[in-house]
């Protein structure tokens, strides 16, 4: 925590040293008053919150409905081999490729708006939760899940049970995963796909 610390607050200091230099304009380098003021103004008259507030609005949905369907698809492909092979090739071949490469897409087929937003931060979301829930549920011991059997658990008691307690490790991290996707596409999606509203359009807007 100490060193921590000690890290933004040279940060800071280097940051100030410069923008005090005279190396850069004020309005590309402003100092930390000015912009602790100007934050402190967009906060008091609620502009921020709001934006922050959209934003949020944003990531929730997007992660929510990824969650819905990443999470029982991930189970179903480390539980059923034709599942698995249909979908985790285009899951493979779809993941690597950045979500703010579908912006031009989505904004043909669905115009601008949340309705973007949103569905980008799905489709950032939802591969991490995908791959991290399938991973998981395949490296349950298969010893824990012969005990199980061998106790009288039936197919119900052996999934809520064993199953899913064994890969919840890998889900949190699914979903930790997914969640820092989720901001980093929804900044540039705001920003790309002209809503006048959220954290990436205060981005572009202040250019």
């Amino acid at each position: 925590m100490r060193r921590a610390a000690v890290t933004l607050v040279l940060a800071a200091a280097a940051y100030e040293a410069i923008a005090r230099s005279g190396t850069f304009p004020p309005a590309l380098l402003p100092t930390l008053p000015a912009v602790a003021r100007t934050l402190l103004a967009t906060l008091l008259d609620g502009t921020m919150l709001a934006h922050a507030a959209y934003t949020l609005y944003r990531v929730l949905a997007g992660c929510g409905l990824a969650i819905v369907v990443a999470l029982p698809l991930g189970i179903l492909m480390a539980r059923f081999r034709p599942v698995e092979n249909f979908f985790l090739p285009l899951a493979s071949a779809l993941m690597p490729i950045p979500s703010l490469a579908w912006v031009p897409v989505f904004i043909l087929w669905f115009g601008l708006g949340d309705i973007v937003s949103i569905l980008i931060v799905f489709y950032a979301a939802t591969f991490p939760m995908l791959l991290n829930t399938w991973s998981g549920v395949r490296a349950v011991n298969p010893l824990w899940l012969r005990a199980a059997g061998a106790m009288g658990a039936d197919e119900h008691a052996l999934f809520w049970k064993v199953i899913i307690p064994g890969a919840f490790p890998f889900i949190i991290t699914g979903l930790r995963q997914a969640f820092l996707r989720a901001w980093i596409a929804v900044v540039g999606a705001e920003r790309l796909a002209a809503s006048n509203w959220g954290l990436g359009w205060v981005i572009f807007d202040a250019k």
